[in-house]
């Protein structure tokens, strides 16, 4: 269902991510994420420097290379287009996740590490999607093996989004155990 009709309007600004998932024959994973964003106008940057209309402010790519318990192994990252020359150097502190696990708490250590002034903001946003896709390609690794739970034996997925709510359907089908119902209440 797409989204309902539009006001009259002047498109200005065009963001596009990419991310996809591999496989690699020494058994790790690559994800590679890809960040580009342009505008219909020329654009003169603070430099001085004119981007023309629809060429890349930012073209940037970072490519996660993790094992299946989703340890990241390392970090690449490259800046193509940025509108600061001086943006090119903030690929390297990009590489301060390695030995950094995808999990829950992914998020606030990449903002912590990376954020404001310690990395580039395009290449930090980026990160946190491509989480989402490592989840995602490693999915049915993960489906064969045995359930995280916490200490109570609470499987840690229930409550981690909206489908998996304690209240909902997915988990009384799934975990029965588990599962509140909250027209009891």
């Amino acid at each position: 269902m797409p989204l309902p009709a539009a006001r009259d309007r002047t498109e200005l600004h065009l963001r596009r991510i990419e991310i996809r998932g591999y496989r690699r024959d020494d058994g790790l994973y690559e994800i590679d994420g890809r960040v580009t964003d342009t505008k219909t106008h020329d654009l003169l940057t603070a430099e001085g420097r004119r981007i023309p209309a629809q060429a890349p402010v930012h073209d940037m790519w970072l490519r996660l290379v993790v094992d299946d318990t989703l340890l990241v192994r390392d970090v690449v990252a490259v800046s193509d287009a940025t509108p600061f020359t001086l943006c090119r150097e903030a690929v390297a502190p990009m590489r301060g996740i390695i030995g950094e696990r995808i999990r829950h708490g992914w998020t606030a250590m990449v903002k912590a590490r990376l954020g404001g002034a310690a990395g580039c903001t395009h290449l930090m946003e980026l990160l946190l999607p491509m989480a989402t896709a490592a989840y995602q390609t490693l999915a049915e690794l993960r489906a064969v093996r045995p359930e995280p739970v916490d200490a109570a034996g609470r499987p840690r997925r229930i409550d981690s989004c909206y489908a998996y709510a304690a209240h909902r359907d997915v988990v009384r089908r799934r975990w029965p155990a588990h599962f509140r119902d909250e027209t009891q209440r």
